[in-house]
């Protein structure tokens, strides 16, 4: 039961609820997701080419702001989904193993707004896909969704138990892993090479565990400037994205 003053963003069974057009409509366009129900105004459903089956309901904006948390940005549109089927990264590593595409490894970054936003830059830079720590992310959500702005659905992510033995794994692949901290003393652009890349992130705040970065091949920092301590996450992610697109 939703707490007073709550507005919950899942539906029955766990389905998470999407909203804004980007996400509605990848969704919508990705044949790997089902969606369930779909609420929208008259004018954000008149632009939609929706399969028959599909249960709609027209709604005003006010009853919209009631199926999603507060103040949520949903344009006119809300639809309940079922997650995705799960990836394994054997699967990830086999299907990208001929190509040079960098991957992501997020070592407990839990904010989704962050994970979101660095599945939106992935798929900007054509990475591989994301790698996570299934107890240290978050889920499926309408906030990962709408952050992601649509890559969600085109952007490969893998949810792992173990991250040091999915790093060991993902070297025995061919890719180099770099981590992104601080206090390494080279840049990121001279840790890269010309190799496979695995760009390894700690979490918000904390930064990489001890036991993820011993099972980095090199550490490396962003040359930032000494007015700020660090990045966010999320924009470190794209700027090493963006290195290893330009070398």
């Amino acid at each position: 039961m939703a707490r007073k003053g709550h507005r919950p963003s899942t539906g029955v069974a766990n389905r998470p609820r999407f909203w804004g057009r980007h996400a509605v409509t990848a969704a919508l366009a990705n044949e790997a997701r089902t969606v369930r129900k779909l609420w929208g105004t008259r004018e954000a459903l008149a632009s939609l080419n929706l399969p028959p089956i599909l249960p709609v309901t027209f709604a005003e904006v006010t009853d919209l702001g009631r199926l999603v948390p507060s103040d949520a940005p949903h344009q006119g549109l809300v639809a309940e989904v079922d997650p995705l089927e799960e990836m394994w990264l054997a699967d990830l590593l086999h299907a990208g193993r001929d190509d040079r595409r960098p991957l992501i490894v997020l070592d407990q970054v839990t904010d989704p707004h962050n994970v979101g936003a660095i599945l939106r830059s992935a798929a900007a830079f054509d990475a591989l896909g994301i790698v996570t720590q299934d107890r240290h992310a978050p889920p499926e959500s309408g906030t990962v969704a709408r952050a992601a702005s649509g890559a969600l659905e085109t952007t490969p992510w893998v949810r792992v138990v173990n991250l040091a033995r999915a790093l060991e794994e993902i070297a025995e692949a061919g890719f180099w892993r770099v981590g992104l901290t601080g206090h390494a003393s080279q840049t990121f652009a001279q840790a890269i090479g010309q190799q496979r890349i695995a760009i390894v992130l700690g979490a918000e705040g904390e930064g990489m565990r001890q036991n993820t970065e011993t099972h980095c091949d090199e550490l490396a920092r962003l040359p930032i400037s000494a007015k700020v301590e660090s990045l966010n996450v999320s924009n470190a992610a794209a700027i090493a994205l963006y290195a290893v697109a330009a070398r």
